[in-house]
């Protein structure tokens, strides 16, 4: 495999410590953290709203019907689930918990060494930074690639402390392989992208848009909060959708958690599988390379579902 291969797919601008910022005396948010008021779906009484499917890992691999056909109902119509007894070693999960609590708590002089560096995304900071006069979010994110080992950034991963490298190491190989298991579920999602969320701790913030309302997962304990990504939408042509979802602050508390992103190779191709494109479900979206398609995603703001677009076939015949 190439080196070279999954390096330089994308850039974000070096940004302050919000972590940092929090911890000094201030009457009001700096401006550039502010977004103006807009009109916002509503978000109606919590306890009415329903809640994202609870899939059993351990009933899919026995093949139970109804689950399989719950996991089928939540690609088409939610884009999230639940996923609970998922085989991940407990103890390793909260040790990975721990660790990243420690490695976030780094005194920021520590911190400084995994700081983004211009012209790239992995370490502490920001995604999707593409002008000074973007707005950022009250919120510090460490990104790192972990997985082939050979696309990792050899001055960032080996410096990560210890027990943490060697735990994030561990995760990330129990996770890929759940991915593989998730994906191979279905006979027409052999490969695709996922997200597999870890609440790190017990502050709600991840929040669906569904029927025009804004939903909040409330996180089951032991679980993985998983969603369908825009690369899983575009391979089963629409079938399965990835849902806008958004991230919100406690006043009072900081919320940690933990994303992993599967993804096909970085050298690849993606379309629609031919399996999926009929007479009656024309091709909905372009193919395109893998790498190209992450370059366009990280080269622009986050905003919606705006990127997928792009390779969106208008009026598919």
């Amino acid at each position: 495999m190439d080196s070279e291969i999954g390096k330089n797919l994308g850039t974000s601008l070096v940004v302050p410590s919000v972590q940092e910022l929090a911890k000094q005396p201030m009457t009001k948010v700096p401006e550039r953290y502010l977004r103006p008021i807009q009109e916002q779906p509503r978000l109606s009484n919590t306890h009415s709203l329903p809640q994202v499917p609870v899939i059993n890992l351990q009933k899919l691999l026995s093949e139970d019907a109804t689950e399989l056909e719950k996991l089928d109902c939540a690609g088409k119509e939610w884009g999230f689930f639940q996923l609970i007894n998922h085989g991940v070693n407990p103890s390793l999960v909260e040790a990975l918990k721990s660790d990243v609590e420690d490695f976030f708590n780094l005194p920021i002089e520590e911190k400084k060494l995994f700081w983004q560096k211009p012209g790239d995304m992995e370490g502490f900071g920001q995604m999707f930074v593409v002008s000074e006069e973007h707005k950022l979010e009250w919120a510090d994110l460490f990104y790192i690639l972990t997985l082939p080992s050979y696309i990792r950034n050899p001055h960032l991963f080996p410096t990560i402390p210890q027990p943490f490298r060697d735990n994030l190491e561990r995760y990330s190989l129990e996770l890929k392989k759940l991915c593989v298991t998730i994906i191979g579920l279905k006979p027409h999602s052999d490969v695709g992208a996922l997200t597999i969320l870890l609440q790190v701790n017990e502050i709600e913030g991840l929040q669906i848009r569904k029927d025009g309302m804004w939903i909040p997962i409330k996180p089951l304990p032991e679980a993985f909060i998983i969603n369908i990504g825009d690369m899983l939408e575009i391979m089963t042509n629409g079938v399965y959708r990835s849902i806008e979802h958004r991230a919100t602050v406690n006043s009072e508390q900081k919320g940690i958690s933990i994303a992993t992103f599967h993804s096909p190779r970085l050298n690849g191709v993606m379309g629609p599988a031919p399996s999926l494109v009929t007479p009656e479900r024309p091709a909905m979206f372009d193919k395109i390379s893998v790498q190209d398609y992450i370059k366009g995603y990280f080269s622009r703001e986050l905003e919606g579902k705006s990127f997928i677009d792009v390779i969106r076939i208008q009026n598919p015949e």
